[in-house]
């Protein structure tokens, strides 16, 4: 059998001809750019999330710099975020020119350990910025709390995390704003490039309108130092049609992840844990994993597609060699042995059985 670890050609057929009317609708409008489309999706996906606004950008990493600009965070001031996480949650914070401070992960959920966070606390520290990592919500009420006391931002990296929930309410309305990715990958995917960030805070969401469009909100007139930075017509047709169907693929990829949990329980292989009051999306099925290479050939060898999420961690990047970072034993743990089994909302039972059996069969 061969499986691979994502085909997105297999999870958007489904909705093909919806796309094509969609964008039909935009070649027809003659509109492509801030107009009526992506204004419907802003609503549509502000109210999905439960929040007053919804500001659509071109990309996930620019929802979280403009977030970080937003509220005038920069050099000179530090921001907290995850040792264990994609790149773009530090490059975020680089871009405005503010201190990364890494923070090491819980060793059993893998997300932003709480505990540590507060210890990493300095008079410059600005904001703390968690990531909902493989679409799993991060310990918010501990976070917001910290936050509280010392007078902090809490910007969600949400780019995974697509409708997850905590305590009853959705990823985008548990800080004071979200960043979101719409890379064709995730849960919510365009078929290119997008963004949003959301957010109840009516200034921050007048100031990033305007942000993103060259600072200006009237034709030729700019009240400050922007950037190009907006969701396209096109993109914002398809994700209104994807966003009508995303909590049923969410209930498909939560159903693939208990098949995965209950096949590998008892097995050497390590479970993420599941945090009192949180549901994932299950943007990614990670798993912990003893000689992890020798597992992904030997699945490779038996046509399951893996991935590794992430093979290097930010601090052994290139791009961040220039500063002394403390040391971070759990998250070079966790990137020695973590490994990403196939998941999507097409996932079928007989395929993760399937996966589970090559599994077991390497480590009988």
């Amino acid at each position: 059998m061969q499986i691979d670890f994502l085909h997105l050609g297999r999870v958007n057929a489904p909705y093909a001809a919806a796309f094509r009317e969609a964008i039909d609708r935009v070649l027809r409008s003659g509109y492509y750019i801030l107009g009526q489309e992506t204004l419907a999706f802003e609503q549509e996906f502000a109210r999905y999330c439960g929040v007053r606004h919804c500001i659509g950008v071109a990309n996930g990493l620019d929802a979280l710099h403009l977030i970080l600009r937003g509220y005038g965070i920069g050099a000179g001031d530090e921001v907290i975020v995850p040792a264990n996480t994609f790149i773009a949650t530090w490059l975020a914070v680089s871009l405005v020119g503010a201190r990364i401070v890494p923070v090491e992960p819980d060793d059993a959920r893998w997300n932003i350990d709480p505990k540590r966070i507060e210890e990493a606390i300095t008079p410059r520290t600005r904001a703390i910025m968690p990531v909902h990592l493989y679409g799993m919500p991060a310990d918010m009420d501990a976070i917001r709390e910290i936050a509280r006391r010392h007078g902090l931002r809490v910007i969600e990296d949400a780019a995974q995390a697509h409708g997850a929930l905590y305590r009853g309410r959705r990823a985008g309305s548990l800080g004071d704003a979200a960043g979101f990715s719409f890379y064709p990958g995730k849960n919510l995917g365009a078929l290119g490039d997008g963004g949003a960030i959301t957010t109840d805070d009516d200034e921050l969401a007048e100031r990033l309108r305007k942000l993103r469009n060259y600072g200006s909100s009237v034709k030729y007139q700019h009240d400050m130092e922007g950037m190009n930075s907006r969701l396209d017509e096109i993109q914002s047709a398809v994700l209104r049609v994807k966003l009508a169907h995303l909590d049923a693929d969410n209930a498909a990829r939560a159903a693939a992840a208990a098949r995965y949990r209950e096949a590998l329980a008892g097995t050497p292989v390590e479970l993420i844990g599941l945090p009192d009051g949180a549901e994932s999306v299950w943007h990614l099925f990670v798993v912990r994993a003893p000689r992890r290479d020798a597992l992904r050939d030997f699945l490779a060898e038996r046509g399951v597609g893996t991935q590794i999420h992430y093979p290097v961690p930010c601090h052994r990047q290139e791009a961040f060699a220039r500063e002394a970072w403390p040391a971070l034993p759990v998250t070079e743990r966790l990137q020695a042995e973590i490994l990403s089994l196939p998941m999507s909302p097409i996932l079928g039972a007989d395929e993760v059985a399937y996966v589970a059996a090559q599994v077991k069969a390497f480590f009988a």
